[in-house]
């Protein structure tokens, strides 16, 4: 009832209203409402901001701070332009070096850090933080290097690394040559190789990790340069580690990882080494040693493709009159070249190894090197020596030897003796009882019965020289006619020089002398230095891969005849030249050739043939020589169909098998290179050789004629002493000087197993280039693992080529160098090098592209004949041709690994922060740094495992005694 109620009254009530005001009257109403909220909301709103207004000027005045105005000032400081910025260009205190410095790290900044940091902000605050800081750490490390002594790093350390790199090098090749068998990556095999012998050697660390993986190696350098920026950087800035990374890759991976690879680069090695002997002219046969003595398929095959293209451009040209010639002689040479590269490679490919005994056994007596030119040459007396002690007739060849130094020292004291007597000085029994001292001291040692071993000789001379010896004064002939029976003993005697001819010895010191391809020693009468093209007859030996190429097989034809001749001007000379046209034919091919030779070339190979086979004296007959219009067409044409018919008799089917080794021989000869002639190139090598043997024992006798004159004032101050003091120094002149050539190696401590320490031989420290010579000359020719005898020599040849050169003061000028080396301008020549190879012109330079392998390998070919073309002849005549040889090529292809470059250059890096920094025990951290290496875990392994079968046989004999005891 209720709700019908309200629906009535409120329905009556609405109608009332639509009657009364109409029906527009709800939207009336509807707006009224509004505008009496609106107007409400627009008063209050009014009203509020009058209240703020003057509620905030109440602030005003209030005890309230002021707002803050920095940020405005902030942005209207950044609307600014940025004022200039003063830095302090001083860094090392020597303005001709910091100011390629400034440039460096002007340079490095903007190509490190500005191309990217200005896309960020335009603030150069945080750059000028990180300049300082580079500059901050170049000042401390620019004063650490004035405080530091260089002498001993360049000396003394920069020469033991190289020879421990070297050694390590030579021990890893000798390791694989023992295993003998054919890798599948002999490279790879040789670096694993290599880090095993460097484990072993050092014992304590092993860079293998650093010098083969790359990320280990920026790992590394990540870590040293944090490790430099402690040191040098103040503590502030260090703790900055947005600051220290940046700066620590800038060093890392912008400076030190390119400088690095390119100083381990082997083709930018080859390109430096060909660059530093720019000079040097390459020579042909020098060359072509190199391909013959290759023992890498890849250089060989790069030659081969490169004279094929040259030989495709060459008969490709439109040539007449007399260029055709000489186009076909470079047609000729180049087919020459590609015969080799062929040979070479199928060589290398196959395996053949050459047996010296087999190879002397086919060609007979190479050739006759006599007795007493073998007793004065440095080079073959070693390899005697080591003949006579493997037979056990050493002491024949050391009693000659002896008595000749005997001789000498005796002449040379008697000459000062009578000089003395002429002056008013007497010291006639003095000198008389120290020559009869020594001349009892080689009875004793290898005539008395005692002696051992003892000199088997007639023993009616024995006895006759001692009753000489006690009744008479010693000469220096006393030993003269037992010395005379001994070399004709070993002159004689099967056992001694007859069967050394016949050993692999003497094949070895024919490759040593550079005798392998001269047949014999004596020549022709007209015997230039020089053949046709140039080439020195002393040329670099080929070793005893040669003879393996001489043609041995019966069904080998060969044939030769003169197609033509002409007249030469060489620098005002003239002569006749021969163009020889040689055929060889075998079962599966046919090779033709031209080669040129002169008619003094004919005579000394006629002398040569004619000395070995005696039987050919009265067959071969030469055209004689004429003095007089020896270049008259028609002599000439005569002397060709001469020399034909000589080589057609020569090259007769039935002479050639009447005498085997011939074809050696006259395939040297008609084999297209230079001509070596035998007189003139052995009359030097016999002075080169006899030279210096007789300096050195000058130079002894010498040391040993002043001994007398310190004694003769002592005398005339305590002449009751003087039998005493005699009789001392006779004991020390037997002992110093007519003792036994030590044959035996000096005892070092396990030399094959440790580094190249700094005491390399005695009286030689103090002396710095005699060192730093005697220690490369070891490592590089390996000289140590030769009688000590040649090594005593050349230590003495080599103080005394030093005391010529700079006399007493060389130490001091070495120290001089140094200084000059680190002075200012040398160390801002070397910055200013670095800037411009990283910067040409101010611009970063571009990575070079890798060359192609082909170009690499010609240029390691290039490299190695630069390097054995420079090399002196003396060098070779006095260790001789094959050892020298050998060693610049195990040099050279020591830097032929970028990983063993790497090696080297991280080696010479750590022992100069060593010197630089002696009191931040930088070995302990590079042993750290380095403790994750791979070979260094399997050599502790390896070690543990022999030291623990030890251990326990220790402790059980330990508790055997105890219980024992017990």
């Amino acid at each position: 009832q209720t709700s019908l109620s309200i629906w009535g009254w409120g329905s009556l009530g609405l109608v009332l209203f639509l009657v009364t005001f109409g029906p527009f009257a709800i939207f009336y109403f509807a707006f009224y409402i509004l505008c009496f909220v609106g107007g409400g909301f627009v008063v209050t709103l009014l009203f509020g901001k009058s209240n703020s207004e003057k509620y905030l000027e109440q602030c005003e005045h209030s005890f309230l701070p002021c707002t803050s105005v920095g940020i405005p000032k902030c942005i209207e400081e950044m609307k600014r332009e940025a004022r200039p910025i003063k830095i302090d260009r001083r860094l090392t205190g020597a303005n001709i070096i910091d100011e390629p410095l400034q440039q460096v790290i002007q340079f490095s900044l903007r190509d490190y850090v500005q191309y990217w940091y200005y896309t960020l902000s335009d603030d150069e605050s945080f750059l000028l933080e990180i300049r300082q800081a580079l500059q901050y750490a170049l000042v401390q490390f620019s004063a650490r290097s004035k405080e530091t002594d260089w002498q001993p790093y360049f000396t003394t350390r920069l020469v033991d690394d190289f020879g421990t790199h070297l050694r390590v090098f030579r021990k890893a090749q000798q390791r694989i040559a023992e295993k003998g068998d054919q890798m599948k990556d002999q490279a790879e095999e040789l670096v694993d190789t290599f880090f095993e012998v460097e484990v072993e050697m050092e014992k304590e660390v092993c860079r293998d990790l650093v010098c083969t993986s790359p990320k280990d190696e920026e790992g590394f350098l990540r870590d040293l340069c944090e490790v430099l920026l402690y040191i040098l950087l103040p503590p502030g800035d260090f703790q900055n580690k947005i600051m220290r990374y940046f700066v620590r890759e800038i060093l890392s991976r912008g400076i030190l990882l390119p400088l690095i690879n390119q100083l381990s680069d082997p083709d930018y090695i080859n390109q430096y080494v060909i660059w530093m002997i720019r000079d040097s002219n390459c020579n042909y046969e020098a060359f072509m040693n190199i391909i013959k003595l290759s023992d890498n398929i890849g250089e060989l095959e790069a030659v081969k493709d490169k004279a094929s293209e040259e030989l495709q451009y060459l008969r490709s040209l439109d040539t007449a009159g007399d260029d055709i010639n000489t186009i076909k002689n470079q047609i000729n040479s180049l087919l020459y070249v590609i015969k080799v590269c062929d040979s070479r490679i199928q060589r290398l490919q196959s395996g053949k190894e050459i047996d010296t005994v087999k190879l002397a056994a086919n060609f007979g007596k190479l050739c006759t090197v006599p007795l007493d030119h073998i007793l004065v040459d440095n080079v073959a007396l070693q390899f005697f020596m080591d003949y006579m002690q493997q037979i056990g007739g050493q002491a024949h060849l050391f009693f000659w030897m002896t008595v000749e130094g005997y001789r000498v020292t005796a002449q040379q004291q008697l000459e000062v003796l009578q000089s003395r007597q002429k002056d008013g000085k007497h010291q006639t029994n003095q000198t008389k009882g120290l020559l009869r001292a020594a001349a009892f001291g080689v009875y004793e040692q290898y005539l008395s019965e005692k002696a051992s071993p003892r000199v088997n000789i007639d023993d009616n001379l024995v006895a006759k020289l001692a009753e000489t010896l006690n009744h008479e004064d010693p000469t220096p002939e006393i030993f003269d006619d037992i010395q005379r029976k001994v070399y004709e003993l070993m002159l004689r005697d099967e056992r001694f020089y007859p069967s050394f001819k016949q050993n692999v010895l003497y094949v070895r010191m024919l490759a040593e002398l550079d005798m392998l391809k001269d047949p014999s020693f004596r020549g022709s009468d007209d015997g230039e230095g020089e053949s046709f093209n140039g080439s020195p007859t002393g040329s670099i030996n080929l070793s005893l891969d040669d003879l393996s190429n001489v043609p041995s097989d019966e069904t080998v034809q060969l044939h030769a005849y003169i197609s033509d001749t002409g007249v030469c001007n060489d620098h005002g000379k003239t002569y006749a030249l021969y163009a020889i046209t040689v055929h060889r034919r075998n079962a599966n091919s046919e090779e033709m050739w031209k080669t040129y030779r002169r008619y003094s070339d004919f005579h000394d190979f006629h002398m040569r043939i004619t000395e070995q086979f005696e039987n050919l004296a009265n067959i071969l007959k030469l055209p004689g020589k004429k003095t007089f219009n020896n270049m008259d067409r028609e002599f000439l044409e005569k002397r060709k169909k001469d020399l034909n018919a000589y080589l057609q008799l020569l090259l007769n089917p039935e002479v050639m098998k009447a005498s085997p080794a011939l074809a050696h021989y006259v395939y040297d000869f008609l084999e297209n290179k230079a001509y070596s002639k035998g007189k003139g190139d052995f009359a030097r090598k016999m002075d080169t050789f006899v030279n210096p043997l007789r300096n050195s024992m000058r130079n002894v006798s010498n040391a040993v004629k002043s001994i007398p004159d310190s004694l003769a004032e002592g005398m005339t101050k305590m002449s009751d002493n003087m039998g005493k003091m005699s009789e001392r120094l006779g004991q020390d002149i037997k002992q110093s000087f007519f003792k036994v050539p030590p044959l035996m190696q000096k005892t070092y401590s396990d030399p094959d197993h440790c580094r190249v320490a700094a005491p390399i031989d005695d009286n030689v420290d103090d002396n710095i280039p005699l060192r730093v010579m005697l220690l490369l000359m070891d490592e590089v020719f390996d000289l140590k693992e030769r009688n000590q005898w040649l090594r005593r020599n050349i230590k003495n040849l080599l103080q005394q080529l030093i005391r010529a050169t700079y006399g007493d003061t060389i130490n001091r000028k070495i120290v001089d160098h140094v200084d000059w080396m680190t002075s200012p301008e040398q160390v801002a020549d070397a910055v200013k090098r670095f800037r411009d190879a990283f910067w040409p012109n101010g611009i970063l330079a571009e990575t070079v592209p890798r060359r192609d392998k082909a170009i690499r390998m010609r240029t390691r070919v290039a490299g190695k004949t630069k390097l054995l073309e420079v090399m002196p002849d003396e060098l070779k005549h006095i260790i001789g041709a094959e050892t020298t040889r050998k060693g610049i090529l195990r040099v050279f292809e020591m830097f032929q690994h970028s990983q063993l470059n790497k090696r080297m250059v991280y080696v010479f890096l750590e022992r100069f922060l060593e010197t630089l920094f002696p009191q931040n025990k930088f070995p302990e951290l590079f042993n750290k740094l380095h403790s994750r290496s791979k070979q260094m875990q399997r050599y502790k392994q390896r070690l543990h495992s022999t030291q623990a079968p030890s251990l326990q046989k220790s402790l059980l004999v330990s508790h055997i005694r105890l219980l024992m005891h017990l």
